[in-house]
Formats: structure tokens, sequence, C-alpha cells
């Protein structure tokens, strides 16, 4: 998958475990984002809408399984770690030569094998105004913008009171706590590359390094260097 390229929104009739191990793929799903580093793939059931892009190029490989041949109940998306021993059955699983008993073979230890991690997912809600839903497209390009609302009210040609009541209703949070999150989630696939967090911290608005990530704990319960780490 070349920069920029994505999937647009569809389901499989199958089970699919998606993962890549060069690159970094990024996983919608209706009130969810998936932030996927060659250490995680996701499990995505059956008749799932989702929607997959890479952040940078990367390289995806998928496993079906039919509804029917599977033993696990994973009724949701579920992130899971990759082992050095899983990333070679999912390889492995995509000869097509493969016999029906190597490939059940296989598959039942792919199966015990998903181990799910249980992670904050950083999920933001976008208004539904036309005037905020301009500042948050202006926002989600430029995460590191210190522009305020009275300046962004100028821009859209609205009143920072008018712009500040429609965040709060659309999305449930104040126009600063919405922008935190913004950049949060902007910042994920850069640590996900493996980009120094004081650089992330600097490229979606924060002055200071801790700043970033006492704000990225407070939210996930975890620093920046420890988000990704399978253990």
């Amino acid at each position: 998958m070349p920069a920029g390229v994505q999937f647009d929104w569809h389901a499989h009739k199958d089970h699919q475990l998606a993962w890549s191990p060069k690159g970094v793929l990024i996983v919608l799903t209706h009130g969810r984002s998936y932030i996927l580093p060659p250490t995680r793939a996701l499990w995505i059931p059956a008749h799932t809408r989702h929607e997959t892009r890479a952040s940078g190029a990367a390289l995806l490989r998928s496993v079906y399984v039919r509804p029917r041949r599977c033993p696990i109940k994973l009724e949701a998306p579920t992130p899971v770690a990759v082992t050095p021993l899983l990333a070679e059955l999912i390889c492995h699983l995509g000869h097509d030569e493969l016999a029906a008993q190597e490939r059940s073979r296989a598959e039942a230890v792919l199966f015990d094998l998903l181990s799910p991690i249980h992670t904050a997912t950083i999920d933001v809600r976008w208004p539904e105004d036309p005037r905020a839903r301009e500042v948050a497209d202006g926002l989600r390009s430029e995460p590191a913008s210190s522009r305020t609302l009275s300046a962004w009210g100028r821009h859209v040609g609205a009143s920072s009171r008018t712009l500040a009541r429609a965040f709060l209703a659309d999305t449930g949070l104040p126009f600063g706590r919405w922008r935190t999150l913004v950049r949060l989630q902007a910042a994920l696939p850069q640590l996900a590359e493996g980009t120094p967090v004081s650089l992330v911290a600097s490229r979606v608005g924060y002055y200071t390094t801790s700043a970033f990530v006492a704000a990225f704990r407070a939210h996930t319960g975890v620093t920046p260097g420890r988000y990704f780490r399978t253990s």
C-alpha cells in the first residue's frame, strides 16, 4: 500500500485478521480508530464495516476465517499482539497451495496465539455544524495550529461563542478538550512509526515534551513510549 492508498468503507463475509509487517495501518470502524504498527494486528469480525488506510507506505497481509470454522468469540474489533510465531503463521496461511489438513492445523495454532491487547483508543467525534466542521478539518490537517477559537471564527465567519456551542453540542466536549484529542490522535501514527516523542510533541502543538506526555497519559493511562509495546 503506497502512501495515501486506502480501502474505502466495506465489509467481509468472513472474519479478518489485518496486519502490516512493514509500515503502519490505520483501520477505522464506526466510532473507533485503530493504529497498527507491526507489533499489532486487528481482528475484524465478519460483516463489520471498516476502512483501511496506510500511514506512509505499508504492506498489508490478511487472514480470512469463515465464521463456522472459528472457535473464538470476539464480537467487536480487537487488537492482538503479533509475536514472531503469529507473524510466521499469518504468512504461512497466505500460501494457496496449503492442503486442507495443513491449513486446519495452522489455523488451530493461530487461534491459540490470538492475545487481545486492552489499550485505550483515542476517538474523536466530528462536529456536524458546517462552520465547526471547517475548523475541525483545519485542525486535522494542521494539529499544531495555535489559532484561537476567536481567530478560527473570523476565518469561518462565526463568533467564538457560536463555535464553542457547536463543538459542545456536536461532540460533547469543550473546544479545548476536543482539540487535545485531535492532537493525541494525530500523534499515534508517528509514535507507531518510532518517531521520537519529543519530535512528535512539537509536531502536534506541544511546546514541551512533558506537557505532551502528561496529556497522553491522562487519556490513555500510559506514557507514549509504552502505548505500542506488546508486553
